[in-house]
């Protein structure tokens, strides 16, 4: 009965380490190449990202001086028709 124990144990012991061994594996040159594509990938989309936003404020800078001088010729035309009632 011993003797079952202790192969049992040592059957056990051995199917953990060689599952332990699988986990523990070192990734792959194509695995290494594929996450520095991926890394650049993101770096690009990052770069695209802030052009986009920098484009966009430069946008809404311009639609502000729009309505700014849209606003100054509305009261410009009120301040003529003033002028021309009186």
């Amino acid at each position: 009965m011993r003797k079952y124990l202790t192969l049992s144990f040592i059957s056990l012991s051995l199917c953990c380490a060689f599952l332990v061994a699988g986990c523990a594996s070192k990734p792959t040159d194509e695995e290494m190449n594929q996450l520095s594509n991926l890394k650049s990938e993101v770096s690009s989309l990052e770069k695209q990202i802030s052009e986009k936003q920098r484009s966009k404020s430069d946008l809404e800078k311009q639609i502000a001086d729009q309505n700014s001088k849209l606003q100054q010729c509305q009261s410009d035309q009120e301040a003529v028709k003033k002028g021309l009632g009186k």
